[in-house]
């Protein structure tokens, strides 16, 4: 495969990159905020993991072929527009997800679903604000490294409370496993809270904050998957997080109802109308 591959190739999306032979990097280009859409999934995030993917499995059956302890090391960054410090991403791009009946279960969710259990380390490098549907990208990889807001203010947010949108059962399932505490959740679901980096460093939400621009972040990052990666070569990494992940990949599967809250106060309407 011959690097850098701008994806799709009609209008780029993302860059991906393999700076080192361990490692690939996402770089997401999609305008000015970073907002994910449904052919950003389909069209440039898949390919791009179908691509790391080929080329770490073809590094692992060569180590396996030739007896190589070393096995074969590997990890891959998500980081925002480096050319930038404002946006790691601002979310799903909600106007068009929300006529779209299929994005969660045909579209985000098996995207988030495969990320979760990605065959070698995934690190979120945050360089700016991450908001809903990206907090969940964050959230499904492995580690979180996030700019600690001194160059620029930077939040996390799971904000879909304060503009009246509900939230798919994947995303839930998602947050409970990798943000075991219930105070926290009830903070990040149903206050919409704005995290500092800070306060997500202390919630357990990020591992690592960066002082510094956008390469700064992205350098703990890739320090992060040269550590974790190592742990990737004998071809268990993913096959581990698929069992202890298994309840929240089986809620995956599941289809959350019609609801918005115009349903919802017709059914309350019915329930209680004797009264």
């Amino acid at each position: 495969m011959s690097y850098p591959l701008s994806l799709p190739a009609g209008g780029p999306l993302i860059n991906l990159t393999h700076p080192e032979e361990w490692l690939w990097i996402i770089e997401l280009t999609n305008g000015v905020d970073n907002r994910i859409t449904k052919a950003m999934v389909e069209e440039a995030f898949q390919p791009a993991l179908d691509v790391v993917e080929k080329d770490w499995r073809e590094q692992w059956r060569t180590a396996q072929k030739n007896k190589d302890k070393e096995g074969a090391r590997g990890a891959l960054v998500f980081v925002g527009a480096r050319n930038q410090e404002k946006f790691f991403s601002n979310g799903l791009d909600y106007d068009s997800v929300i006529k779209d009946l299929n994005f969660f279960p045909v579209t985000y969710n098996p995207f988030l679903a495969r990320l979760l259990t990605f065959p070698i380390p995934t690190i979120a490098a945050i360089n700016g604000h991450c908001m809903a549907g990206s907090m969940m990208l964050s959230l499904a990889c492995d580690y979180r490294v996030m700019t600690d807001g001194s160059k620029r203010r930077a939040f996390m947010s799971m904000n879909e409370v304060l503009f009246g949108a509900i939230w798919p059962l994947s995303f839930a399932a998602l947050l409970r496993a990798k943000v075991p505490d219930g105070q926290m959740v009830r903070k990040i679901s149903i206050e919409g809270h704005m995290f500092t980096p800070k306060e997500a460093l202390a919630g357990g939400i990020v591992d690592h904050l960066v002082e510094g621009d956008t390469e700064a972040v992205l350098r703990k990052a890739v320090e992060v998957g040269k550590f974790a990666g190592a742990n990737a070569r004998l071809g268990v990494w993913g096959l581990i997080k698929s069992d202890v992940y298994r309840d929240v990949l089986e809620t995956f599967q599941k289809q959350s109802r019609p609801m918005n809250p115009q349903i919802d106060d017709a059914a309350a309407r019915s329930r209680l109308s004797k009264l």
